[in-house]
């Protein structure tokens, strides 16, 4: 009499409402069908769309989300000011994480609106959505393979964001290559959900999805 092995295919949910729905989500997806890979339980090429990207605040009660550090970064960003200084006057002190990650001068590659606004990439997306809302050319990309010598201290964990206007809706896409989850996208997702909002009002739409991909979503040993 023979045996059939039977295979257990995890189809993973890949709309969620919102941040926390999100995060709740693939916290447990982590702890239970994660891969033990270099220092954490990880999940590949994972993409997921948030259908109201403002409602942006994290609720989990174990993760303890500070909403007043995510707004600081976002100001932060904004400042485009690469410099860990610059976040220290916003928010009051420096987080230990940044301190280890800048470079002998302060700075560090990760202020995604330092990265944005280099060769006035914000500014010609707006201002392309403007002039051909139907483009498929609005990106910005912040991860370059070329730049990899100079990621010595800090390597930022986003490729690109790119935007498109559906139905006079802004859809935004962030594509990155390194995601922890507990930290990493409970802060990334406010700032990208802010930048999107940014977007649109400077376009003049609606917003849409925000569609979010990372290669590896992650959870460090220290959080299962």
């Amino acid at each position: 009499m023979s045996t059939m092995a039977t295979t257990i295919i995890n189809i993973m949910k890949t709309k969620f409402k919102n941040a926390n729905e999100a995060y709740n989500y693939f916290v447990n997806e982590i702890r239970t069908v994660g891969m033990v890979f270099s220092g954490t339980r990880a999940l590949f090429n994972v993409g997921f769309t948030l259908m109201e990207p403002l409602e942006n605040e994290i609720k989990n009660k174990e993760r303890k989300w500070n909403i007043k550090y995510a707004r600081a970064e976002w100001m932060w960003y904004q400042s485009a000011d690469p410099s860990i200084e610059k976040l220290g006057e916003i928010y009051g002190k420096i987080p230990p994480i940044w301190e280890r990650m800048a470079d002998k001068d302060g700075n560090v590659n990760s202020n995604y609106g330092w990265q944005i606004t280099r060769g006035n990439q914000m500014e010609k997306v707006i201002n392309m959505l403007k002039s051909n809302p139907g483009t498929r050319q609005a990106t910005v990309s912040i991860y370059d393979g070329k730049e990899i010598d100079k990621y010595k201290t800090d390597t930022p964990c986003t490729y690109a964001i790119q935007f498109t206007i559906l139905n006079n809706r802004l859809n935004m896409c962030v594509t990155m290559r390194s995601n922890d989850l507990w930290y990493g996208f409970c802060n990334d997702q406010y700032c990208f959900s802010e930048l999107q909002r940014h977007v649109s009002e400077a376009v003049g739409c609606e917003i849409g999805e925000y569609y979010h991909f990372a290669h590896n979503l992650h959870l460090y040993n220290n959080k299962l």
